[in-house]
């Protein structure tokens, strides 16, 4: 029992008795002990070690070692090697120190940064349930788990391989792995309709981390945007000539998303609803002569364009009724001729027969 109440007394002593060497260690004396590596990066659950070279031999007989509350020591002269077979604390102090004749303390501090990359990352769009409306404002959220230290940690956004915005951090002293999320605002246009969208998660440990730095990236998501109709080329009325009997195209092409329904308006004032963006009249008349309009709709607006047709009259037909007059005239003046030379003819006949004389 005595036993045990020496040891409840000795483990918090031992740490009363750090904490003053702690704050009493002199870090800027001239003589001071040096870490080699100078600062550690160290992935948790790995292996890690370092040396210290307390002083010269005038140390020798004086207090000296290294306090950290992972790993083993080994002393050889003035040199002193710290070695962790697997390194499972978050927040790790090493302390080179040694007194001098005079009680003076100095001492070195090692820096250990214990990092865990990303277990994982997802991007979701904050209360979405549908397709994404043109112009409206939406957030993206990019979940990070379980990553450590958090103050190394950089989120960007991507559409496609397009960064939006920089990287994002966050300040914070925890050492341990969080979960944390990050977002950003983006308002699609129909540009963005099929558009990925994803996020990146990167530890940037600085120079003595790997040199490849942990990166971890979420799935993509498609954003789905509709829109409303809009035209493809000018709205405003183009003047289109075509002759009589000849081919007339008139193209309303345009892209929404929903698809949209076409209605076409002849002039005539008769209406046709079609889903072609492109109205085709093999042989015109004489009533296709006018002012067209298209009117492009889908449920979130519409938008028209106007045409205006100017017919003209077909040379060909001109020459053919040219033609067909000439021919009349000349056939109706044969026929005219032919009748008065009958007619010359037969009134000579009729004065040969009165001059005979005739018998009693």
């Amino acid at each position: 029992m005595m036993l045990l109440w020496c040891l409840f007394l000795m483990v918090p002593m031992m740490s009363f008795l750090r904490d003053v060497r702690v704050s009493s260690c002199d870090t800027t004396c001239a003589d001071k002990p040096v870490f080699t590596p100078s600062s550690l990066v160290v992935k948790f659950g790995d292996p890690t070690s370092a040396n210290c070279s307390v002083c010269e031999l005038a140390c020798v007989n004086n207090q000296y070692g290294v306090e950290s509350p992972a790993g083993v020591t080994r002393k050889d002269g003035t040199t002193i090697s710290w070695t962790v077979d697997s390194l499972t604390e978050w927040s790790v102090s090493s302390l080179c120190f040694y007194s001098d004749d005079a009680g003076h303390q100095c001492c070195t501090f090692l820096p250990v940064t214990v990092y865990q990359p990303p277990q994982k990352v997802s991007i979701s769009v904050v209360n979405l349930t549908g397709p994404m409306l043109e112009g409206r404002q939406y957030t993206l959220q990019c979940t990070v788990e379980h990553v450590a230290p958090v103050k190394d940690l950089r989120v960007t956004f991507y559409r496609g391989q397009t960064a939006l915005g920089q990287p994002q951090s966050i300040n914070s002293t925890g050492t341990k792995p969080v979960t944390q999320i990050f977002s950003v605002d983006i308002s699609p246009g129909r540009g963005e309709d099929g558009a990925q969208y994803w996020c990146e998660a990167k530890l940037e440990l600085g120079p003595e981390g790997p040199k490849l730095p942990p990166v971890e990236t979420s799935q993509n998501i498609t954003a789905t945007v509709h829109y409303q109709p809009h035209l493809e080329g000018s709205s405003h009325p183009d003047t289109i000539r075509v002759r009589e009997g000849e081919l007339l195209r008139l193209n309303c092409s345009a892209v929404a998303n929903p698809p949209p329904t076409y209605t076409w308006t002849y002039p005539s004032g008769r209406r046709e609803a079609s889903h072609a963006d492109v109205l085709t009249i093999n042989s015109t008349t004489v009533s296709d002569g006018g002012k067209f309009t298209c009117s492009v709709v889908n449920l979130l607006g519409n938008v028209t364009k106007e045409f205006d047709v100017e017919l003209q009259a077909n040379p060909t037909g001109i020459i053919i009724g040219v033609v067909v007059v000439v021919v009349f005239v000349i056939v109706a003046s044969g026929l005219v001729a032919y009748y008065c030379y009958r007619q010359k003819r037969m009134g000579g006949s009729n004065t040969l027969h009165s001059a005979v004389p005739t018998e009693d």
